[in-house]
C-alpha cells in the first residue's frame, strides 16, 4: 500500500469544498514540490484532535479528505495553494514523517443521494441559512451558492454549517447521506440553542 502525502490541520475539509492553504514549513514546502510534478497531485487532509498544525506533535484524527491541488502561487516567504476535497478515507497507519508527514490510507464508500432525501435536505439548507442570518455579523456564508449536484451541494453545506470543528468531523464521518443531513440539522438547531442562550 502506498503512503499518501498527509496535511494534518486544525480544521476538517469536506469532499467538493475547496482549501485555501498558506505553506511555509520546509516538510510541506517540499511535499508540494512533489506534489506539483505529479500528473495528478492529492494530499489529505485530517483534524488535528489535539496539539499544533507547526512543528509535528500532535494527535490525528482517523478519517480524512483527499484533496486534489488546483493551484498554487509562490512568494516570497511561502506558498498559498488551493485543493479541492474529493473522497473521504480512514488512515490505515501513519509511517514515517520524512520528510513530511505520510500514511496509508483506504477510501471510504461515497455517500448515495436519493431523489427521497430532497425535503431533508432542503430542511437542512433553511434551518442552515436561517441560523448563519442570526449570526451573520461574523459570518460571511448567508448568500453561498450550492452546486447542482446534490451530493457536493449536500457537502458544500455542512462546510458552511455554523459548527465547530469537532461537530464539523461527526458531519465527515457520517455513514449514510441521510444521516449526515439529520445530524447537520441536529448540530446546527444546538449551535442557534448555545448562541440564544449566549
Amino acid at each position: 500500500m502506498a503512503a499518501s502525502p498527509m496535511f494534518p490541520l486544525g480544521s476538517v475539509l469536506f469532499p467538493f469544498v475547496p482549501i485555501p492553504l498558506r505553506v511555509f514549513e520546509p516538510r510541506y514546502l517540499t511535499m508540494v514540490g512533489r506534489l506539483l510534478d505529479e500528473e495528478e497531485p492529492e494530499f489529505g487532509v485530517v483534524l488535528i484532535e489535539r496539539g499544533s498544525e507547526a512543528g509535528g506533535g500532535d494527535q490525528r484524527a482517523s478519517i480524512g479528505t483527499m484533496a486534489r491541488l488546483v493551484g498554487a502561487t509562490a512568494r516570497a516567504e511561502d506558498l498559498l495553494i488551493v485543493g479541492v476535497g474529493t473522497r473521504r478515507f480512514t488512515v490505515e497507519r501513519w509511517v514515517d514523517e520524512d520528510p513530511y508527514p505520510r500514511a496509508e490510507i483506504s477510501m471510504l464508500p461515497d455517500l448515495e443521494w436519493s431523489e427521497a432525501l430532497a425535503p431533508l435536505r432542503a430542511e437542512a439548507e433553511a434551518v442552515i441559512r436561517r441560523v448563519i442570518a442570526r449570526v451573520a455579523e461574523s459570518y460571511s456564508d448567508a448568500d453561498i451558492e450550492l452546486s447542482e449536484d446534490p451530493v457536493a451541494a449536500v457537502w458544500q453545506l455542512a462546510a458552511v454549517a455554523p459548527l465547530g470543528e469537532y461537530d464539523r468531523y461527526a458531519l465527515l464521518r457520517s455513514t449514510s447521506m441521510g444521516g449526515l443531513l439529520r445530524q447537520m440539522i441536529d448540530l446546527t438547531l444546538e449551535a442557534e440553542e448555545l448562541w440564544s442562550a449566549g
